[in-house]
């Protein structure tokens, strides 16, 4: 299957890029993709403190992504 990640503020420079397209197994769950993404881009190391957005919505760990799902990657964000 094939989803979009987009990436946002500290990921983007982590990454090198701002979205990409990213190939995934059916049925996988967010706990999942983290997981995969952990490996491929080890700089993502603490993105179990990110928060995920499908298609726009926040997403719990256990959600299943679906095909051409948009999964945006969101680091914490602190302002004063």
């Amino acid at each position: 299957m094939e989803i979009q990640l987009l990436f946002f503020g500290i990921a983007t420079d982590l990454v090198g890029e701002n979205s990409l397209p990213y190939t995934i197994e059916e049925n996988t769950t967010i706990a999942e993709l983290k997981n995969s993404l952990i490996s491929n881009f080890s700089e993502l190391k603490n993105i179990n403190e990110f928060a995920i957005a499908v298609n726009e919505e926040y997403a719990d760990d256990d959600l299943i992504i679906t095909n051409g799902d948009v999964v945006a990657i969101i680091p914490p964000v602190s302002g004063g």
